[in-house]
Formats: structure tokens, C-alpha cells, sequence
């Protein structure tokens, strides 16, 4: 599995450029219940500090918590009393107490959306909804793994925040950097979306184009990390990666506070890295453990664009390692050729009972165009790519329609106006009634 992968690349060397630090480590940080960084292949405890991989095997590391001594009762009420934003979670994440009165974006507590009128189109019978992080401060998900990975980047003494990015996420780092009065560089593929350059670039820092995909930007970014010029960067993906992604963990927790303090039976999540949807898994184990939630089986079922889907190909072949593809997809924002959590998705799609699929450029137009005409919501193209795949899944008898399933939407059509471009006009006429009639809307 996941292990020998990472057999393969230290032997390679790369174990000693990811291990690299620039800036100091400082055991007594406070980053609230986060007590250390563990690696998720071997076991192995290092301080908190900005780093991303283990110096024993080169496993990823993440943060481990210490949570003795919470009460369930007492959690769920201090949490339902917190803000309307992922800081209502403080106490399960990587941030210290204080953290709701610092200068940040406060993304989170976006709509769980029911989808009844998408349900009838689909034959869901089960109870169907859409979470739609669309809302959010840059109008995507993205505005969570920052808000994260800006609490480190000030623990840690960081100057500049930066990031390899495939659009939404260099928009957010924009945004949050200029909030909290840092600098910003970041960068991107050339050749992306124009409005998530433009987004991205309003905020007033850096960025930059790299010639190539997202993997070429952000091999480079990791050989920047070890340079002196990458001196005092936090990148927010990289360096300071465990912090960045707890931030997808609070989707899983507000999920099931929205549905009652429930588990949904199935949940459809889209796969870039593949980091989102192993700490949405993370997210509920630990609700589960706390005992917020009552323990029962769900299902997690991930979602790529079939012109960027190593994982989904890997999934249908029954194999243990993701071999990279060269993407070529209307989904940017997915398009990501070596998922570093590849394998670990995979572990999750069949420890839990899910599965992961793809869909075509076109079934992502369609998909964007029914949720819009069902349920008034215009998402970018990687929710086009869950709704086509959970539409397949029901399809192909994998998914249950008489389950409670929740689909994420992580982004904002506006960002992707490019993939329905031929959606306009549905007629022009002249400003009289005999021209309306004549064009049949009477």
C-alpha cells in the first residue's frame, strides 16, 4: 500500500528535502489541543513545527491531539455556542484559544443545502443534500485549510504566506494573507481559469505563472522550501501542510451538527490531492470517538474528472499505488496528475464500503447545469464532477437512494464561467408584446 511508496521515493533522497525546516521549531508553541505531528505510516512523534514528512520513512506527518478530559455533553454545548464559522470547532483543531479574536476570514458554517428537487431527478428516496462551501469568504472551500495554516504560519514566525495552487487556493491565501497584514506570493499553472487569476491577483500579492501543470508548479515550490530565497515562507501545502489540512475536518463536522449531531450514510467528495476527502474521514472517527455522534457505518465515495483520474483508475483496478496521469480535464481545480493521499483514499473507498469514480467533461457541464436548474446553485466545475458521479454511482447501482447521502460542493461557478459558456440568451426580441408572443414565452 501506501508504505511502499514511501519506500520508493527515500530511496530516491527526496526524505531529506521534505524534512527541512525554515523556521525555528518550538516545542511550546501553543496551537490549543495539537500536542504533536505523527506520522501516519510509522508511527513516529515529532514537536509541533513546520514540517510535512517523517525523517524515519518519509511518511506523511499530521497532527495527533490530546483531547482527555472533554466531555461530550459539555463539548456539544460549548461548540452550538461558538461562532457561525469553523472557530465554533476550536477545541478539535490545531489553533490556539484566542484564535475567533485574531484577523482572519472566518470561513465556515456555510448551507447543507436539501436537495429535494435534485433527489426527484436522481431517485434519491433516502434524503439528499448538497453542502455548498461556495459561501465561503473567496467563495470556496479553500477559505478552511487556510484559515488553518495561517494559525502555524504566526505560531511558527513566518513572514510570507504562500502556495502551489490550481486557482482557489491561491485566492484564499491572497485573501487571508492581506487580512492578517502579510505578505503574499503564490503560485499557479499558466494557463488557468482567467477569473481565478484574477481573484487570486486582486488581493495584492504576488503571483506567479509557472509553464506546466499543478505537479511541475509544485515540485518547485518544494525545492524553493530548502533554497534561502524560500526563507521564512509558509507554504501553506507544503511546509505547514498537517495545520492546512485539519481545516477540511471541520466540513465533517459541520455536516453532521447541521443533520442533528448525525453521521450521513454516504457522503460524495471531490478528489484533487486526495487530502480532503482522508481528513473528512478523520473528521467523523473523531466525532465518533468523542461521542458527539452515535457510531454506525457511512460510506465515503470519491469523485475525479475522467481526464485527471488516477485514483478512480487505480480504484477500478484494484490496486494499492496511484500511478500519475497527465491532466487533461475542464476541472483545474481537481486536476492534480500525483494525489499525494492518492493511496489513502484509496484505503478509506474500501475500508468504508465507498468507492471512487469519474466522469467525462461533458457529464461535468450537464451535472453543473441540473444542480443549478434543481436546486439554485451554480457550482464550479469540481461540484459538476461530484453531482455527475453520484448521478453515475445511482446509476450503476452503487450508491443507495434510500440512504442519506451529502454532496460537496467546494466551489463557485462564477470561478469556471468558461465550462458553460454556450449556456446565454434564450431568445431576443424587440420591446412589444407581438414580439414576445412571436418568440413563443407567452
Amino acid at each position: 500500500m501506501a508504505k511502499r511508496v514511501v519506500r520508493k521515493m527515500r530511496r530516491k533522497g527526496l526524505a531529506s528535502m521534505a524534512v527541512q525546516t525554515v523556521a525555528t521549531t518550538d516545542s511550546t508553541v501553543d496551537l490549543g489541543p495539537a500536542s504533536a505531528l505523527s506520522c501516519r505510516e510509522c508511527g513516529h512523534r515529532v514537536p509541533l513545527g513546520p514540517v510535512f514528512a517523517c525523517e524515519e520513512c518519509f511518511g506523511p506527518l499530521e497532527i495527533a491531539y490530546d483531547f482527555s478530559g472533554l466531555d461530550a455533553e459539555e463539548l456539544r454545548r460549548r461548540i452550538e455556542a461558538g461562532p457561525a464559522n469553523i472557530w465554533r470547532y476550536a477545541p478539535l483543531l490545531p489553533v490556539p484559544a484566542d484564535v475567533a479574536g485574531k484577523p482572519n476570514l472566518n470561513p465556515g458554517w456555510t448551507n447543507l443545502v436539501k436537495a429535494d428537487n435534485l433527489a426527484r431527478e436522481l431517485g434519491v428516496t433516502g434524503g439528499l443534500y448538497v453542502k455548498d462551501d461556495s459561501g465561503n469568504p473567496t467563495h470556496s472551500f479553500k477559505d478552511r485549510v487556510v484559515a488553518q495554516a495561517l494559525e502555524a504560519a504566526r505560531a511558527f514566525g513566518f513572514t510570507t504566506l504562500s502556495c502551489s495552487s490550481t486557482g482557489n487556493l491561491a485566492g484564499a491565501v491572497g485573501a487571508a494573507a492581506a487580512r492578517a497584514g502579510l505578505r503574499s506570493c503564490v503560485f499557479i499553472p499558466h494557463d488557468l481559469e482567467q477569473g481565478k487569476i484574477v481573484m487570486a491577483a486582486v488581493y495584492g500579492g504576488e503571483l506567479v505563472g509557472i509553464e506546466g501543470n499543478y505537479d511541475d508548479v509544485n515540485r518547485f515550490c518544494s525545492e524553493l522550501i530548502g533554497d534561502p530565497a524560500g526563507e521564512g515562507w509558509g507554504f501553506v501545502n507544503v511546509n505547514l501542510r498537517p495545520y492546512y489540512a485539519e481545516g477540511s475536518k471541520t466540513l465533517a463536522y459541520e455536516i453532521c451538527e447541521q443533520l442533528g449531531w448525525r453521521l450521513p450514510d454516504q457522503i460524495v467528495v471531490p478528489i484533487a490531492s486526495g487530502s480532503q476527502l482522508t481528513k473528512i474521514d478523520k473528521g467523523l472517527r473523531e466525532l465518533i470517538a468523542l461521542g458527539l455522534v452515535e457510531d454506525r457505518p457511512y460510506k465515503i465515495f470519491g469523485a475525479q474528472a475522467a481526464g485527471c483520474s488516477p485514483v478512480s483508475t487505480a480504484f477500478k483496478a484494484g490496486h494499492d499505488v496511484v500511478r500519475p496521469q497527465k491532466p487533461d480535464t475542464i476541472a483545474k481545480s481537481l486536476a492534480i496528475g500525483n494525489p499525494a493521499d492518492g493511496p489513502y483514499v484509496l484505503d478509506i473507498a474500501r475500508r468504508t464500503g465507498g468507492a471512487v469514480e469519474d466522469v467525462t467533461d461533458e457529464e461535468i457541464v450537464d451535472a453543473i447545469k441540473l444542480l443549478a436548474r434543481t436546486e439554485g446553485v451554480f457550482a464550479e466545475t469540481a461540484g459538476g464532477v461530484t453531482v455527475g458521479v453520484t448521478r453515475k454511482l445511482i446509476e450503476n447501482g452503487v450508491l443507495d437512494p434510500a440512504k442519506t447521502t451529502v454532496v460537496l460542493n467546494t466551489g463557485d461557478g462564477l470561478k469556471t464561467l468558461d465550462a458553460v459558456a454556450g449556456t446565454g440568451l434564450t431568445a431576443t426580441i424587440r420591446p412589444t408584446l407581438d414580439s414576445f408572443r412571436e418568440a413563443g414565452l407567452a
